[in-house]
């Protein structure tokens, strides 16, 4: 799964997106006597993908209930959500959500669908540490910084690019991993692949998958609700892994991918460390055009730099007011941005569990790093990735390089739990041609035993997407939710309605994802 290192992590897009069907931002009011069908708070992959599947699983047909009427409003001046890019001397970075799992079909099917080119995966993540191969030189020569000495590091990737060297290369930093934490990287793989087991159940066809109104019952249905009560330390001793792969190698990943320790849920960390696998991904350009190219295909109303002020329910249909002054009246109302940091009034009001979103502070810098901070004679010898141990004195969670563009000049990016001031920067690091700082309300704080808000907020036709995301947050668990977001909407239209949508999922799309499973 992808994680939104998260999931954040992102800055506003600052790329021109292709062109979509965008309401007027003209200063004028707007009071609409006619009523939307459906109404989406939120331009990013859970509100982009709820569109997306909206119109794909009832539009197959000719059928004069097909759910195509559909607006969504994003508060920003660019669609991505918690995914975007930015740009360094020239150079388009992952600034937000930057990793796909090979396993995650919908972000798959999208990817193919829109026509948008696939890249493996930078190394700004942890991966293949725990495999017996890697999946790519740069990306495996990372170090464990405890604050004054690397406890861990592998090897720097050979110069040369023989085949055979490689291999020798992989061998030896495989033999080094399983030399410090053993059989644990076994059993820390075996924990992880259970996970990913059951979370492929949420790709089954509709006759065996029911569709779930809580958050609870679909974990539940999966197998993975247990995950979400107790600490990933919890399951992964339970697993048989050693303190020391613990405290050492989870604990860098966890904090680099979710920035929280190994406290944090059993499934939040397995979602983390299947952030650690072989054969991640990224799209080429920015991940955020999977949402853009969603939203442009669905042919949906965009509402650009119009946030939601006030929802409130009037009988058949919902008034929505949005900080434009604006007024729509909606048949359905998807949330699908965390609530947690946003000022929406309800009437009547909702009841949701308090929930924390954690902030990740993602730092991006041309320059060099001071091998004198790392207790290094030259910025040759610090790893690609520098990951951190849980202790209170390390300023960051983790430093990787992004591309580097000779022995003394990279694009790095660090992440860390809060600002980095420029005199603490200046220790890290010799020279800092270009410094820009993002502060993201990533994903939220994992604290278990975790509570779940609804999904249908009201028990008329009110949903929330993002209460998965107490689960786990990443590009492909608000894809799932969403999904099943959409098949709730339409199955409760067939309750109420006899001339209600007929949901089908597409042959094309239905045989993807058993070729794919």
């Amino acid at each position: 799964m992808a994680t939104s290192s998260s999931l954040p992590l992102l800055p506003f897009l600052l790329l021109l997106l292709t062109p979509l069907t965008i309401s007027s931002t003209t200063s004028s009011t707007i009071s609409t006597t006619t009523t939307t069908k459906a109404c989406v708070i939120g331009g990013g992959i859970g509100g982009a993908s709820v569109a997306h599947f909206l119109k794909q699983y009832t539009c197959t047909t000719s059928s004069s209930s097909c759910i195509d009427d559909i607006r969504v409003f994003e508060r920003r001046a660019k669609v991505g959500g918690r995914m975007a890019t930015i740009s360094i001397s020239g150079d388009v970075f992952e600034a937000g959500a930057s990793i796909i799992h090979p396993k995650n079909l919908h972000a798959l099917r999208f990817a193919k669908l829109l026509g948008l080119n696939r890249k493996i995966s930078s190394s700004d993540e942890l991966k293949s540490t725990s495999k017996s191969n890697s999946s790519s030189s740069s990306s495996s020569w990372f170090g464990i910084w405890d604050g004054s000495h690397f406890v861990f590091k592998t090897l720097p990737p050979p110069s040369s690019s023989s085949v055979f060297k490689r291999k020798v290369y992989e061998l030896l930093n495989s033999f080094l991993l399983f030399r410090r934490y053993g059989l644990s990287l076994l059993r820390m793989n075996r924990f992880v692949e259970k996970m990913l087991e059951k979370f492929m159940l949420y790709y089954s066809g509709f006759d065996s998958r029911p569709v779930f109104e809580t958050v609870e019952e679909m974990l539940k249905w999966s197998g993975l609700y247990e995950l979400t009560q107790r600490t990933l330390e919890e399951e992964l001793a339970d697993a048989g892994l050693n303190s020391q792969t613990i405290s050492e190698l989870v604990t860098v990943i966890t904090r680099i991918n979710y920035g929280q320790s190994v406290s944090i849920s059993g499934l939040a960390g397995a979602v983390s460390l299947a952030g650690s696998d072989s054969g991640l991904w990224a799209v080429d350009g920015g991940n955020w055009q999977l949402a853009a190219g969603l939203l442009d295909n669905t042919n949906a109303t965009l509402h650009l730099n119009e946030g939601i002020d006030s929802i409130a329910d009037v009988g058949d249909y919902y008034v929505l007011k949005s900080t434009n002054g604006n007024q729509y009246n909606c048949e359905v109302t998807v949330v699908a941005t965390p609530l947690d940091e946003l000022n929406i009034t309800f009437d009547p009001p909702i009841s949701v569990p308090p929930r924390k979103l954690q902030h990740t502070y993602t730092t991006f810098i041309r320059g060099i790093l001071d091998p004198m901070y790392f207790g290094l004679k030259s910025a040759s010898e610090i790893p690609d990735l520098v990951g951190t141990l849980e202790l209170s004195d390390i300023p960051f969670s983790s430093i990787s390089v992004l591309k580097r563009y000779s022995e003394s000049d990279a694009t790095y990016k660090v992440f860390s739990r809060a600002r980095l001031d420029d005199s603490l920067l200046d220790l890290i690091f010799c020279t800092r041609k270009e410094t820009i700082r993002i502060n993201w309300p990533a994903y939220p704080h994992y604290q278990v035993p975790e509570l779940f808000a609804q999904i249908l907020l009201d028990g008329k036709h009110l949903y929330y997407i993002n209460s998965f995301e107490s689960g786990a947050s990443t590009i492909e668990t608000s894809a799932v939710a969403a999904e099943n977001v959409a098949r709730l909407i339409i199955s409760r239209f067939s309750v109420a309605s006899s001339n209600s949508p007929d949901i089908r999922m597409p042959t094309p799309y239905k045989e993807a994802l058993r070729t794919e499973l």
